[in-house]
């Protein structure tokens, strides 16, 4: 008979036979002698557990480790011992109750990441979110009226100040300001636009599809590499329900080529009763090109050379939050704020208010290059840029010795998220090259550092290049995050 010792409380000692089981007969054993549920319950470790978090969770996670032990030991294979559950539940806790969502930094080289968030947002916007989500606020209620308001006016009469604009709107992102401007103005009629703005974005969401889902019918014009303003004009017909322009933020079409401006579209559109629609993309409210970037058109140029809609994105070159800017005239603006697919693509309060900041930091044209986190890191110069990857040098080289050789480097930043796809920015940082090993082990070794950076408490991003990994230092503006963390690198890569 199968002795069974007893605790001084009465309940029942765990057996110390819970690891490596093989037969039948000690597995089932094994499985007698795994704690209960309530065993566990009662320990130090749970109670303080359910203390701070409640009981509920605890007892989920108490429950399927002892399942998942059971199917172990039913397989026959080792569970450990049992000795140390409590630390589990204590880690299983934690890890479900952690933010699937981090701040990382970013060491691309890409200003703009689409996959780590796109723009960063200013003080002034991170100070409005804070304030806003601790209270009611007046998303669509009239203070001075007393009674309800509209959203929109949040941020309205910022959007017409800065574009010149008679009125304007705004969703929850480009891609829906574009269906929702086509559905609005154009559902079951047709859309004009040239062969060669039929762009792709990222995610592989094609224009055309857009205008499928908006129910439009496309009509292309021109070709591939030249347009004409006559190719539109003999595409004009009684179906036609507007004229397009999409800006090709994502790629370059050179040698022969030919493309008609807005300032040419506009006069045909308007002559014909048509409204023109342009869409821009990452929109930049600034021009670039006097802080020695390459220009991009800015939806104050559009509005001015006659567009009666232009679209842009809040988080590109902007600097905002997600969003899908609607700007045109009034007629326009009026009948797509009033389609009922506005409703499901509106932007939430915090989405407002991180607009609204962020819109008014373009009010004042002399700090918003210094205020906006964007603009700032393009603008960042290369000698300040050098100068910090050159601080750091040893202390990285430190960390991923002897297994790598760091050497601080020239290399070129991007803007990011489909603009201005050739621009590159001269920029510095540090590159990192596997030391001893055979050049077929040189991915490997460069995987597993990668591997490593991205699982430090601030995951580290880099980028690959030339057997090489870099770290671009343009987007790092507190080096002490990434000195704080270079111990724990180094331990990683030990171990490893």
């Amino acid at each position: 008979m199968e002795r069974t010792d007893f605790k001084p409380d009465g309940r029942r000692k765990t057996p110390s036979v819970c690891s490596t089981h093989t037969s039948s007969a000690t597995s089932s054993r094994a499985l007698r002698g795994l704690p209960s549920v309530d065993t566990l319950l009662h320990g130090a470790c749970a109670a303080r557990l359910a203390a701070e978090h409640g009981q509920a969770i605890v007892v989920r996670h108490a429950r399927e480790l002892l399942e998942e032990m059971r199917q172990r030991l039913r397989a026959g294979e080792p569970v450990g011992e049992c000795a140390g559950l409590d630390e589990q539940i204590a880690r299983r806790v934690t890890q479900s109750l952690a933010s699937s969502m981090k701040p990382v930094l970013n060491l691309s080289g890409t200003v703009i990441h689409t996959n780590l968030g796109r723009s960063l947002l200013a003080d002034e916007a991170v100070a409005r979110l804070v304030t806003l989500m601790a209270y009611p606020t007046n998303l669509e209620y009239d203070l001075e009226a007393g009674s309800r308001g509209e959203r929109d006016s949040i941020v309205e009469h910022l959007l017409c100040r800065l574009t010149g604009a008679e009125a304007a709107t705004v969703v929850n992102n480009n891609a829906a300001a574009v269906l929702l401007t086509l559905f609005a103005l154009g559902r079951g009629r047709e859309v004009i636009v040239s062969r060669g703005e039929l762009v792709e974005i990222g995610g592989a969401f094609r224009m055309p599809d857009v205008m499928e889902s908006a129910g439009v019918r496309l009509v292309e014009v021109g070709t591939t590499n030249r347009t004409h303003l006559h190719d539109y004009e003999q595409a004009i017909h009684e179906r036609t329900a507007l004229l397009m322009k999409v800006h090709t933020s994502n790629y370059v079409v050179k040698g022969f080529t030919s493309s008609v401006s807005e300032e040419e579209l506009a006069p045909l559109a308007h002559a014909k009763g048509l409204p023109l629609v342009c869409d821009l993309g990452s929109g930049s409210l600034v021009d670039l090109g006097a802080y020695g970037l390459p220009r991009e058109p800015m939806p104050q140029q559009m509005i001015s050379a006659g567009c009666d809609v232009v679209t842009f994105s809040g988080d590109k070159l902007l600097g905002g939050p997600q969003a899908g800017l609607i700007v045109g005239s009034r007629q326009a603006i009026t009948k797509i704020r009033n389609c009922p697919l506005k409703r499901p693509l509106r932007v939430g309060k915090l989405s407002l208010a991180a607009l609204e900041a962020t819109l008014q930091l373009y009010l004042r044209p002399e700090r918003v290059i210094r205020d906006l986190p964007t603009l700032r890191l393009l603008m960042r110069p290369k000698a300040e840029i050098r100068a910090c990857a050159a601080t750091l040098q040893a202390a990285v080289a430190d960390a991923v010795a002897p297994g790598f050789a760091v050497v601080l480097v020239d290399t070129d930043s991007q803007i990011g998220s489909g603009a201005l796809p050739e621009a590159r920015v001269p920029s510095a940082g540090l590159a990192l090259a596997p030391a001893g090993v055979k050049k077929k082990e040189t991915g490997s070794a460069l995987n597993g550092l990668a591997n490593a950076l991205r699982t430090l408490p601030k995951p580290v991003i880099g980028r690959m290049d030339d057997d090489r990994l870099i770290l671009d230092f343009r987007c790092l503006e507190r080096p002490d995050e990434l000195a704080a963390q270079l111990p724990q690198l180094k331990q990683a890569l030990t171990r490893a």
